[in-house]
C-alpha cells in the first residue's frame, strides 16, 4: 500500500516498538494518524505534531481490555478523519503471572479492535477497504514454554489474522490482513523476565532466554512499515534481527468433504 495521503490508526503507539513504528510512519506523507493507548505521552505527541505539521495527529485514550473504550475511540476517529486506511494492532503485555490480563490485552483486545475497525472499513458497509496489521510474535509461531500464556495468546493472534485474511472475506470487505511476528526486540517488554514467567521456579530456559540475540526496535519498525507498503493479503512475516522473512505456513489439516 502506498501510504501517501493515508489515514492510520496505531494501537499501542507509545510503546517500545510502537514509538519507533510511528516515527517510521511519519517519514511517509501520511494524511492523519490516530494513536490509541492507555496513557498519553504528551511530550512525544507534541514533538510529533511540531515536526509533522501536515499530518493530523491525535491521541485517543484506550484501555484495550474495555470494548467500550475501543468502540468510542474508533467512533471519534472516524468522525475526525472520515475514514481510516490502515490499522495496526500493536498493544501487548508479556507477563504470564497475569493470566487473564495477558489474554485480554494480547488476544481479546486484538479481536475486538479488528472487528470494530471492520465496521468502518468494510466496503460492503460503505467503507473504503484498507489494511489491518496484527502484531503477533515468534512466540505465536513456535510454542514458547517459558511464557506459555503469552505464547498461547500470540498463537491465537496469528491464527485469527490468517483466518481473517481468507480471500472470501477480502472479496467482501476489501480489507486485507497481515500478521507480523517480531523476534526478540530490545524493548521494556523483555525486562525483568524472571518475574514474568509461567512458573516461579528457575529453569535452564530462563538462562537461555537472556542469551538470545535481540534486534533494535528501530530495525523492527522499519521492516514493519515496509510490510505495510509491500506485503500481500494473508502474509505472515517474521521480523528477526533486522531481517524480514515471509513464512510459508503449512496446511496441517483439511476437512474431508462428502461426495
Amino acid at each position: 500500500m502506498d501510504l501517501a495521503g493515508k489515514n492510520v490508526v496505531y494501537l499501542g503507539g507509545f510503546g517500545g516498538i510502537g514509538q519507533k513504528c510511528v516515527q517510521e510512519l511519519l517519514q511517509r506523507p501520511i494524511k492523519a494518524l490516530a494513536i490509541f493507548d492507555l496513557t498519553e505521552n504528551g511530550q512525544l505527541l507534541a514533538d510529533w505534531k511540531s515536526k509533522n505539521p501536515n499530518t493530523d495527529i491525535i491521541y485517543q485514550k484506550v484501555d484495550i481490555t474495555q470494548k467500550s473504550d475501543i468502540d468510542a475511540a474508533y467512533k471519534a476517529t472516524a468522525e475526525r478523519f472520515g475514514h481510516f486506511d490502515v490499522v495496526v494492532n500493536g498493544s501487548g503485555l508479556m507477563n504470564d503471572r497475569l493470566v487473564e490480563l495477558s489474554i485480554q490485552i494480547n488476544l481479546l483486545g486484538v479481536i475486538n479492535s479488528t472487528l470494530t475497525a471492520l465496521e468502518y472499513m468494510d466496503k460492503a458497509k460503505g467503507g473504503k477497504g484498507g489494511l489491518i496489521v496484527n502484531i503477533s510474535s515468534v512466540a505465536g509461531l513456535e510454542p514458547t514454554a517459558l511464557m506459555a500464556i503469552y505464547s498461547a495468546a500470540k498463537t491465537g493472534v496469528t491464527t485469527f489474522t490468517r483466518a481473517m485474511a481468507n480471500p472470501i472475506y477480502y472479496a467482501h470487505s476489501g480489507v486485507s490482513f497481515i500478521t507480523i511476528c517480531p523476534g526478540f526486540t530490545d524493548t521494556g517488554l523483555l525486562e525483568d523476565i524472571g518475574n514474568k514467567t509461567t512458573f516461579t521456579y528457575d529453569t535452564p530456559m530462563l538462562a537461555m532466554f537472556n542469551k538470545v540475540k535481540r534486534q533494535t526496535a528501530e530495525d523492527c519498525a522499519r521492516n514493519l512499515v515496509l510490510a505495510i507498503e509491500t506485503a500481500k493479503n494473508g502474509a505472515v512475516l517474521m521480523l528477526e534481527l533486522g531481517e524480514s522473512q515471509e513464512l510459508d505456513m503449512p496446511v496441517m489439516w483439511k476437512p474431508q468433504i462428502e461426495n
